[in-house]
C-alpha cells in the first residue's frame, strides 16, 4: 500500500508548505508575473505520449477557471509553461507538434487566417531543444502572445485570435493531452 501511494504521488505530483507543486521532478510556482502583471498557478500536469514523460505544463491566470472553452475565448492575461523533461523532445518534433496541434485546435477556416502568425511562432524554435529547457508563453491583453526560452526573450505575436488557437492546443476541445488539460484547469 505504501509503494502505491509513494508511485501515485510521484505521478501526480506533490504540493510544499509554500503551495508550490512538483511534477515529473520539476517545481511549479505558485504565481508567476508577466509584464508587471500577477498571475496565478490554475493548474499543472504532465504531457505523456505512449511511454516517455514529454514535459511539465503549468496554466497561470488573474482568476481561476476548470472552463477550458472560457479561458482559450479570454482576453485576458494568462500563461502556460512547459518544462521540458525527456531528451526525446526536440526541435523538430516541437514544430511538428504545434503545427499538429493548431490543426486539433482550429478549423481549417481559423487556421488560414492566423497561418503567418503561425508559421511566425513556429519560428521561434530554431534553436535545438534539450531536456531542462523552460518556455513561457503569456498572452497580454493589447500586447499579444510574449515568448520566451530559458528567461530569454524571443518574440512576440500580436493578435487575440492567435492567442485563442495556441492556447486552444492545451484547452481546447480537442487538446493535446487530455489528463495535461485536467491538470491545468485542475479538475
Amino acid at each position: 500500500m505504501k509503494k502505491l501511494l509513494l508511485a501515485a504521488m510521484a505521478l501526480l505530483g506533490t504540493y510544499s508548505a509554500t503551495g508550490q507543486k512538483t511534477i515529473e521532478g520539476v517545481t511549479v510556482e505558485k504565481n508567476l508575473t508577466v509584464a508587471g502583471q500577477e498571475l496565478e498557478l490554475n493548474g499543472a500536469g504532465l504531457r505523456e505520449k505512449l511511454w516517455y514523460n514529454l514535459y511539465v505544463g503549468a496554466l497561470y491566470v488573474t482568476i481561476k477557471s476548470s472552463d477550458g472553452n472560457t479561458l482559450v475565448d479570454a482576453d485576458k492575461a494568462m500563461a502556460i509553461t512547459l518544462d521540458i523533461t525527456d531528451e526525446v523532445v526536440t526541435q523538430e518534433k516541437m514544430k511538428s507538434s504545434v503545427e499538429d496541434g493548431f490543426g486539433d485546435s482550429c478549423s481549417t477556416k481559423e487556421r488560414k487566417a492566423i497561418q503567418s502568425e503561425i508559421n511566425e511562432f513556429i519560428g521561434f524554435f530554431s534553436e535545438a531543444i534539450v531536456k531542462g529547457d523552460h518556455f513561457e508563453i503569456a498572452y497580454v491583453p493589447g500586447k499579444g502572445t510574449l515568448v520566451s526560452k530559458n528567461a530569454k526573450y524571443i518574440g512576440t505575436i500580436k493578435g487575440l485570435k492567435f492567442k485563442r488557437g495556441l492556447f486552444g492546443i492545451w484547452l481546447g476541445n480537442d487538446p493535446v493531452d487530455e489528463d495535461l488539460k485536467e491538470g491545468m484547469l485542475n479538475q
